[in-house]
């Protein structure tokens, strides 16, 4: 995979770690403390704060912010200028750094641009969160969210397809079980 690629106008301080292959691209600014994995594309004006953890395979497009508290998962993708935030009460003459919550995001994530997460909500494997939503509770595996606040309006396959009420995914053929609380593999496409 190769050593990272760090543009020339990019920061990444010490004691950040990049994963092999990686690429950061233009005005980003990777914080000490946080972990990148291998394989991922940060693009142009990224943060990604101290002690957040990215997996392998993620891609991070324009100008999104990832703040302490925000672990993503291999395989996410998050759209442009989608937003992070990690306290719920923020007052700038407040110091709340003891009370940053946690926001997991589970594997294969897609985040779609300017959507919105609030913290301390986790969003499920494979689940797909429509642009301009915004998350204000936790999101199950494979759920597709929209609206604000977002809703669950159907159930995606893990690539990407929304799935029809059979749960098989005409593009790939993998097949789900699926409930009105819940969405699950059960089988790849013979």
């Amino acid at each position: 995979m190769g050593v990272p690629f760090v543009h020339e106008t990019a920061v990444v301080d010490d004691g950040a770690r990049v994963g092999a292959g990686t690429r950061i691209w233009h005005f980003t600014h990777v914080s000490g403390g946080s972990t990148i994995g291998a394989g991922c594309v940060l693009g142009q004006n990224v943060f990604v704060g101290s002690g957040v953890e990215i997996g392998d395979g993620v891609k991070i497009q324009n100008n999104v912010s990832v703040y302490t508290g925000v672990t993503i998962a291999d395989d996410v993708f998050l759209g442009p200028s989608c937003v992070f935030t990690n306290v719920l009460t923020p007052r700038a003459h407040v110091e709340r750094e003891d009370e940053f919550a946690p926001t997991p995001v589970g594997r294969g994530v897609t985040v779609g641009a300017n959507a919105t997460i609030v913290c301390g909500h986790s969003l499920g494997e494979y689940a797909l969160i429509g642009a301009g939503s915004v998350i204000t509770k936790d999101v199950p595996a494979h759920a597709v969210m929209v609206g604000n606040p977002a809703r669950r309006t159907a159930w995606a396959c893990r690539c990407g397809e929304v799935l029809p009420g059979d749960g098989l995914c005409a593009r790939c053929g993998d097949e789900y079980q699926a409930t009105p609380q819940s969405c699950r593999w059960v089988k790849n496409r013979e």
